[in-house]
């Protein structure tokens, strides 16, 4: 008598649930390939960037002051082969390049004066500022307050003087070590980075978002 052969038990079998277990890492692991994409702004190419000193907006101290030293850092940290040149603040600029304003004009000048084929003119513009408590409108020498900012950031060509990229973000924030001279803000903090660095680092990290290479899923 001839044996009879039975069909491989397919349900409830261990070896087709440990396939079921690999085809599903299989597909997880498809599913979460990435790939690393290059900067949409890729400053290499440039090898020295001129940097202007952030402009401010209905704020005095030293706000646009340490904005432009972030953005610098966060420039050089998301990018390799560059260098950034400080170039001074605006005034003086403006005053070196006879130019009435931070724009074409004031570009092409810098660049025949160092030699910076591309320069970045940024501008800080503070509004909304709402002190703790009933505090508006005193002069006080040091309160918290929520603030709201936007920080407008453009490169510009120093041989046409065109327009190369343009970014801005807007954040808001409580700040401290700020004061409050007959209603408008004073940012002198003696510890800037602990005072407002949240709010700034929000700006910087929006503008320069560009510059970074980033992760995709594919």
């Amino acid at each position: 008598m001839s044996k009879q052969h039975r069909p491989f038990p397919l349900t409830g079998s261990p070896l087709v649930a440990a396939l079921l277990v690999l085809f599903i890492l299989a597909g997880i692991a498809c599913g979460s390939h990435r790939v690393l994409l290059p900067p949409r702004l890729n400053l290499s190419p440039y090898g020295q960037i001129g940097l202007v000193t952030f402009t401010a907006e209905n704020a005095k101290g030293s706000l646009h002051e340490f904005a432009t030293q972030r953005f610098s850092e966060y420039v050089l940290a998301a990018q390799t082969g560059i260098e950034v040149l400080e170039l001074g603040a605006a005034d003086s600029v403006l005053r070196r390049t006879h130019a009435s304003e931070l724009g074409p004009r004031a570009a092409q000048a810098l660049g025949g004066e160092g030699g910076v084929p591309v320069v970045f003119f940024g501008h800080l513009k503070v509004s909304n500022v709402k002190p703790s408590g009933s505090l508006a409108g005193l002069s006080l020498p040091r309160v918290e307050a929520t603030v709201s900012a936007e920080l407008s950031v453009e490169l510009l060509s120093t041989k046409s003087g065109g327009t190369l990229w343009r970014s801005s973000a807007v954040a808001s924030e409580k700040v401290g070590g700020l004061a409050l001279v007959g209603g408008e803000p004073v940012f002198s903090a003696k510890d800037p980075n602990s005072a407002y660095g949240q709010l700034v680092n929000r700006l910087v990290y929006a503008v320069t978002y560009d510059m970074r290479s980033t992760w995709v899923k594919q």
